[in-house]
């Protein structure tokens, strides 16, 4: 038996028989982090920019789970899983989830070390996490899209923060009480109350509800399968870095509105899922946002708001690059890319978890989502 290394304030976090469990272990908690994203992607939010952060699950798992060194790997697959799936490795939403996602795991892991499951429970954990991760990406935000005008979209972003942190904190302790999987894992070994592995005919269920591709949608898969046939993971992600460093200096306006038309047809063909009206609306409000922050000479006024040449043609030139590279990102980035090293095999693995998942994904909802995440990754865990 190894015993990971205990930090003062802390318990043991992890007794494992063998090295190859522990890969397995984290490589579990990362495709839990992606499966959750999609799940997360799905659910309606009474906000477009509040996010329920479901997929920081495993993070605060990880907190009695894993050690220091593994538990930010497992933030690093966290990322790189989901730029890869979603195809956003060269945009800035690649940038912002890097940096907040783990500027929340070092405070978290800070937190769980100086003050010990007794003195901080999740809930606080979750609360702090999002907030500084918010916090940095709209620090961010403020020098590579929006502006001095961030200061009116602040408030509302930090308070959804520390309203979804909460409430995934106190999810987490109800999970951490119930799940057979976590009191597996842990050095306690308290199961509190367990949950009942949902029966074989509820992953069968949701199997066979799955919905009939429309016309659109066979198009689409027709388009990527042509897309993926004539170009290389590997080929697609070395084209995709030299034309995201050109666009994104390349200071001639002209060119760069040239090059966006160019990437929307890329994504497009590729077979990359995009909705139109979304990102006009996302263009729109950046473009909005640097206009709250007037210079340069005026165009037009519109009541208080001052339409000025000098912000107009940033909030222009941002909201260009940053759908620029999200279509570009998503055209030249393969899911099945694969990295080297123990990131590469780690992410390879998380994948390979991820597609089981899927296959024997359970129904979430009401009263069955504890349950259902616990059959899933006791399942994951048995093999099958």
């Amino acid at each position: 038996m190894i015993q990971a290394a205990a930090a003062p304030g802390m318990k043991a976090v992890l007794t494992l028989r063998s090295g190859s469990e522990q890969r397995h272990t984290l490589a579990l908690l990362g495709s839990l982090c992606l499966f959750l994203s999609a799940v997360e992607y799905i659910i309606p939010k009474p906000l477009p920019f509040m996010r329920l952060g479901l997929a920081n699950l495993p993070l605060l798992l990880a907190l009695d789970i894993l050690g220091p060194l593994n538990f930010f790997l497992l933030a690093l697959l966290k990322v790189l899983g989901q730029g890869l799936i979603s195809g956003s490795l060269f945009s800035y939403i690649f940038l912002f989830s890097l940096a907040g996602t783990f500027s929340s795991a070092a405070l978290m892991y800070l937190l769980r070390y100086a003050f010990g499951k007794k003195r901080i429970g999740f809930a606080g954990i979750g609360c702090a996490g999002a907030m500084i991760s918010n916090g940095v990406q709209l620090l961010l935000a403020k020098y590579l899209i929006f502006g001095a005008g961030l200061q009116y979209l602040a408030p509302p972003l930090l308070a959804s923060g520390f309203v979804t942190g909460i409430a995934l904190g106190i999810f987490c302790e109800f999970f951490c009480r119930q799940s057979q999987w976590y009191a597996k894992h842990t050095a306690e070994g308290e199961s509190g109350v367990p949950s009942a592995p949902l029966s074989s005919s509820v992953f069968h269920n949701a199997e066979v509800s799955a919905l009939k591709k429309n016309i659109w949608e066979e198009r689409r898969t027709r388009r990527h399968q042509r897309w993926n046939e004539m170009f290389s993971a590997r080929a697609l992600f070395i084209t995709g870095i030299i034309m995201a460093v050109l666009f994104t200096f390349n200071p001639s306006m002209i060119i760069c509105v040239i090059l966006f038309a160019f990437f929307c047809f890329l994504a497009w063909f590729s077979g990359k899922k995009n909705n139109i009206f979304i990102t006009l609306i996302v263009m729109a409000g950046i473009v909005f946002v640097n206009l709250l922050a007037p210079y340069g000479k005026v165009l037009a006024e519109l009541g208080p708001l001052h339409i000025t040449q000098g912000s107009l043609l940033a909030g222009l030139k941002k909201a260009l690059v940053l759908e620029g590279l999200l279509m570009l990102s998503g055209a030249c980035v393969k899911s099945e890319l694969r990295l080297p090293g123990r990131i590469g095999s780690l992410l390879a693995e998380s994948f390979r978890l991820l597609e089981l998942m899927r296959e024997h994904r359970p129904v979430i909802r009401r009263g069955q989502i504890i349950a259902g995440i616990d059959s899933l990754l006791l399942k994951m865990d048995s093999g099958s």
